[in-house]
């Protein structure tokens, strides 16, 4: 998917009732591996009857409503140098100011370069949104960060 398309997504709030199957079954193996009742997503889609495709799909995209209620989540998209320890050095700075990773995407780097999105959880953030992103951006690796999204 094109950066520009990610920028162009809304988002809608939707009854359970007509949700898609799939999206359905990914919120339970969802809730299944946070509660520990599976030791694997290959457990949870099972137990489900969903395919790892489509639960790797929706995982990122689809969530309980009250989870998005109670934190505030934060989406950023970096383009970073492939070089040896930047997304270390990266994360380091998003957990120095009090930020909790929620997932993380990396793509394989082509051409020396590296498309990574995070979605953090803010609620525990010691400094402003702006100032994370200020350090973040003086990062000699980083080439860009933007906001894809955020939510309280």
């Amino acid at each position: 998917m094109k950066e520009e398309d990610i920028l162009d997504k809304k988002f809608y709030l939707v009854r359970e009732d007509v949700l898609p199957e799939a999206m359905k079954k990914t919120l339970d193996a969802k809730e299944m591996l946070e509660r520990g009742k599976v030791e694997s997503v290959w457990d949870a889609v099972q137990k489900v009857d969903l395919s790892r495709s489509a639960f790797y799909k929706y995982r990122d995209t689809v969530f309980p409503f009250h989870t998005i209620v109670k934190e505030r989540l934060i989406t950023l998209f970096f383009h970073l140098e492939d070089r040896s320890g930047t997304l270390s050095q990266l994360l380091g700075v998003v957990a120095s100011s009090g930020c909790n990773v929620l997932t993380i995407h990396q793509t394989i780097p082509l051409q020396g370069r590296a498309n990574v999105t995070l979605s953090l959880n803010t609620t525990d953030m010691a400094i402003e949104i702006e100032e994370l992103l200020a350090r973040l951006r003086r990062m000699e690796f980083v080439e860009k960060v933007e906001v894809l999204g955020s939510g309280a």
